[in-house]
């Protein structure tokens, strides 16, 4: 086979995100429909969330100045006055000297500025005994805390992970515009090839694994399949099929032959879809050197390699890349599985294991997690962040500067 000048895989990224087109084209989709799809507009918050301060713990609602100086040794007293319930706005208020019982995710009584939990305090016939003091705002959610009005919440680009979808509809939003899901068309060429159905094989041929796991990796990353079929080592019926499956697919994929000849056919078929035609024609990697990248008339066409293992690492690397691109995805330099150092001392128990959430960044090339530090209910912790670093129950904890393992998010 003749290459090209073969490009590095840096440089093949490079052309991919200059060269393939977003398709914008619209549609509107119930929110419970649009799980992967692709923000197609900004979304501005119209109301804060939450709309009132509210508890983050059971516990009672006091002054929080009401209890400095409590202890296990030195309890403090306060009169009970009340209590919250869920889904009503609290009748009693909080004065000095008295508090008021709250649910999680009560709303904040008149007066109150903070919570001490249930485990800390003791209610004795309507006189609350104080364990421990509080700060002001302790285990509370102001309004506007987690979303403000008027902040834009998400980007045009995002992709929609169960997170945000929880995060528009905290704010009532019922339906999304998002770009319209892909279609992508897959062919297999080969003398050699036969449907993966084949029971029994004669000898030479080989079974078209390739349309199950490029295909299941298409599903995966939410664009349908249409499946072309496998054709013959001729250039006329190969050709032809491929036009048919081009003019039907915002994306073609074709798994070439094994034969020199059956690649020189990839070629001459993908250059005669359209303009301007291929831009990559061999990647220096291995496995997936004979890798060929077009553009025909718009349209993204990917020629893997024929051999299983070589064409589902090159689609992994280089095709999800394409999709993501064309269906107006905001594609960040990100890897799927990383070490990262840790940007600061993270405390935890023995015995338990700690999830914390990350942004992921870049610096003097080489990756670092920021915890996202926030109160467990606030729902942008987890849109904001990329991932999720695990402290294993063994550990006592994490050191800055200290590699640990990240779980990418999407």
């Amino acid at each position: 086979m003749q290459f090209f000048k073969v490009k590095t895989v840096e440089e093949t990224f490079t052309l991919i995100e200059e060269k393939i087109p977003a398709i914008e084209q619209i549609v509107v989709r119930e929110l419970a429909d649009a799980l992967n799809h692709i923000l197609a507009e900004p979304v501005v918050a119209k109301e804060n969330v939450p709309s009132f301060d509210r508890s983050t713990v059971d516990g009672y609602a006091v002054r929080a100045k009401d209890t400095y100086g409590s202890s296990e040794s030195m309890p403090g007293f306060l009169t009970i006055a009340g209590e919250v319930k869920m889904g009503e706005v609290p009748a009693a208020e909080v004065s000095h000297g008295t508090a008021v019982y709250v649910p999680t995710g009560g709303m904040m009584p008149k007066g109150s500025d903070s919570v001490i939990m249930i485990e800390h305090c003791e209610d004795l016939d309507g006189l609350l005994n104080t364990y421990k003091q509080v700060a002001p705002g302790e285990n509370v959610i102001r309004a506007g805390e987690d979303i403000k009005e008027g902040e834009v919440l998400l980007s045009k680009g995002t992709k929609l992970r169960p997170q945000e979808l929880g995060a528009l509809a905290s704010l009532g939003i019922t339906e999304v515009p998002v770009f319209r899901k892909l279609k992508v068309g897959y062919l297999s060429s080969g003398d050699e090839i036969v449907p993966y159905q084949t029971e029994t094989l004669l000898e030479g041929q080989i079974r078209d694994i390739n349309y199950l796991t490029i295909a299941g990796l298409t599903s995966e990353w939410n664009a349908d399949v249409l499946y072309g079929g496998i054709v013959r080592d001729d250039y006329e019926e190969f050709q032809q099929t491929a036009r048919e499956l081009y003019d039907k697919v915002d994306c073609l994929i074709l798994s070439g032959g094994s034969s020199v000849g059956a690649k020189d056919y990839t070629t001459d078929v993908i250059q005669a879809l359209g303009d301007p035609g291929v831009f990559v024609h061999g990647i220096s990697i291995k496995p997936g050197k004979p890798t060929i990248l077009a553009l025909a008339n718009g349209k993204p066409v990917i020629g893997l390699p024929g051999h299983p293992a070589s064409a589902m690492i090159i689609f992994k690397l280089f095709g999800e890349r394409i999709l993501r691109k064309l269906k107006g995805e905001k594609i960040e330099s990100k890897p799927e599985r990383i070490f990262a150092k840790i940007t600061k001392n993270i405390p935890s128990s023995m015995g338990r294991a700690d999830y914390i959430r990350v942004r992921l960044f870049e610096k003097e090339s080489e990756w670092w997690a920021e915890p996202i530090i926030g109160k467990s209910g606030l729902i942008t912790t987890l849109v904001k962040s990329d991932g999720i670093v695990e402290i294993s129950s063994e550990k006592e904890g994490v050191s800055q500067g200290e590699y640990v393992p990240v779980i990418p998010s999407r």
